[in-house]
């Protein structure tokens, strides 16, 4: 199983980022979702956003709606996440994973192993 994160890098409050996520062919699997998780320094990983590999559908943990949007290239096997007005609180260790869309619904860290991981990407948002 492999997934490979990219696009993490240093932005001003207010910039943009976008970070990438591939993963290798053997690995699809058409009734998972694609997504990020993010793990801030002395805090908890938490759920940030999916989007279904078959049919789109998405989902966004509220304090990145309407500033973060997740699209898919299924004829590559990649998903982004376009990141926009970005706040020092979004700052973290972004992770990509792939596992069914109700485990980023219902995320806890207990529930890690229900999903493929990637490396992470660092994301720092500071002026």
């Amino acid at each position: 199983v492999q997934l490979q994160a990219s696009g993490g890098g240093l932005v001003q409050p207010g910039g943009s980022l976008r970070l990438s996520c591939s993963v290798s062919q053997s690995t699809v699997i058409t009734h998972y979702a694609i997504g990020w998780f993010r793990q801030a320094p002395g805090k908890q990983r938490e759920a940030v956003s999916a989007i279904m590999i078959s049919d789109g559908r998405t989902w966004y943990r509220d304090s990145v709606k309407g500033r973060f949007t997740i699209s898919r290239d299924t004829a590559i096997q990649t998903a982004y996440l376009q990141m926009n007005n970005l706040k020092t609180e979004d700052t973290a260790v972004y992770y990509c994973a792939t596992g069914f869309l109700a485990g980023w619904q219902y995320y806890t860290p207990k529930s890690n192993s229900d999903f493929y991981w990637s490396q992470g990407t660092q994301v720092t948002v500071s002026s």
